[in-house]
């Protein structure tokens, strides 16, 4: 049987979907892939596309960043000083209702934002704030459902890897990126804390006000603790966006000073180790890779797709369908809701995201707004049965007696919150794109 190329393009992408779903690899798979369609297509030229694709891949000024701000995010875990901050939020949000959930969630915001690794930050504040807060008599499905929804915050709050893999992959500026993430994460961080705030206030049983003896705590004693612990880390996260967001550094530059700040940082609270910097290294090495392989495989199982019409069939095909603009968008993030079941998110931006930027012209949307939309969207993946990877984190540390269940009860109203931003943000696309035009301009 011949197949004309579109229809190979369209039976590249299936047979790709079907033999991840098996579990295999999916760097080696997308590399496999696209030479077996491309020595099809192209003959022995797809080898040379390959060795191309790998040095364009080692000669990415934007795909620098990456390494250098997981290095910054590897360094900041393992310098102990979680704990530390998490106690001096606490102190300081004591008569807050739900001040414990309050505190873990500002501590997974400015932790997240530090480090960007959703299993990291779900894992320390669930051996951290979780049991402190079920210790206080926290709804154990509430106390779930906070960590497991504040340690993905660092998903979208800058500096965030996906950003930076959704600029290189789409070739959009990973600077207009940031600026445009900025408000909406720290919206989406403030609908948590008033859910939080407003279960408490309805239903104090849910979380209970901390005993008498532990909200006099003396003025200095807050202002010390703050000082020495939550002050430097946003000193730091700080410095780094804010040298990225006016132009005073690119990315790469700016995130090379947050790796150095990171290792200062660990060396003044005393717990910068040989053997800790040995662990960021090869952690920030081992994850470096993964990403160039996924975007040397990508990269050119891309090219083979388009260079066989495929982006073309599904081109042509959502305009036949005489969708509106809103209609796409649901259809295209109803799709990448679902895909995050099987795929990680670095799968989704990489793969799939460029499947839809052809269509963004057609419906003229910004690609900005939609990555922004992508990255709320990925979050919830996160935390939506039944692969609620953030779930299983938290399960995996939690005490025995917690259930899977009462986990994923508690992340559901979360998932909620992360669709009214995306509303919000679609509504008035300015939550996301007036930050970037008072800086940049259009």
């Amino acid at each position: 049987m011949m197949f004309t190329n579109p229809e190979l393009g369209m039976i590249q992408l299936g047979a790709f979907i079907i033999i991840i779903l098996l579990g295999f690899p999916i760097a080696f798979t997308l590399v496999a892939m696209g030479i077996f369609f491309g020595y099809h297509a192209m003959g022995p030229r797809i080898f040379d596309l390959l060795v191309t694709n790998t040095a364009d891949v080692m000669q990415n000024d934007v795909l620098t960043a990456v390494p250098l701000f997981l290095f910054m995010g590897y360094v900041v875990e393992r310098a102990n000083i979680l704990d530390r901050l998490f106690y001096s939020i606490q102190m300081a949000a004591r008569n807050v209702p739900g001040s414990l959930a309050v505190a873990t969630l500002i501590t997974c915001a400015l932790f997240a934002t530090a480090t960007g690794i959703v299993g990291a930050v779900v894992t320390l504040m669930g051996l951290l704030a979780f049991p402190a807060m079920l210790r206080a008599g926290y709804d154990t499905k509430l106390a779930a459902g906070v960590v497991c929804a504040g340690g993905c915050l660092g998903i979208m709050i800058p500096p965030s890897v996906l950003l930076i893999l959704y600029g290189a992959t789409t070739a959009t500026s990973v600077v207009k990126l940031y600026a445009a993430a900025f408000l909406p994460g720290f919206l989406l961080a403030a609908l948590y804390i008033f859910y939080v705030v407003m279960r408490a206030v309805l239903n104090p049983s849910l979380c209970p006000r901390p005993k008498e003896f532990e909200r006099h705590i003396p003025f200095r004693e807050v202002f010390v603790a703050l000082v020495t612990s939550f002050f430097p880390l946003a000193i730091l996260i700080l410095s780094v966006l804010g040298a990225i967001l006016f132009g005073l550094a690119t990315p790469s530059e700016a995130a090379a000073v947050g790796a150095a700040g990171s290792v200062l940082l660990a060396a003044l609270y005393r717990s910068l180790t040989f053997e800790r910097l040995k662990e960021a290294v090869y952690l920030t090495a081992r994850a470096s890779a993964m990403v160039c392989f996924l975007f040397i495989g990508s990269w050119t199982f891309s090219s083979v797709y388009a260079y066989l019409g495929g982006h073309e069939v599904i081109e042509h095909w959502v305009q036949a369908l005489n969708l509106s603009p809103v209609a796409f968008l649901i259809i295209a993030q109803a799709i990448i809701f679902l895909l995050g079941w099987p795929l990680e998110w670095t799968e989704i931006i990489i793969i799939f995201v460029p499947i839809f930027l052809p269509l963004l012209k057609t419906f003229n949307i910004d690609p900005i707004l939609f990555g922004i939309l992508v990255s709320l969207n990925i979050q919830t993946s996160f935390n939506t049965p039944p692969m609620a990877m953030a779930a299983y984190y938290l399960k995996g540390v939690a005490p025995p007696h917690v259930k899977l269940t009462d986990i994923f009860s508690g992340a559901l109203p979360f998932v909620f919150m992360v669709f009214i931003t995306m509303i919000l943000v679609y509504i008035f696309p300015g939550i996301a794109l007036w930050l970037p035009d008072q800086l940049y301009g259009r």
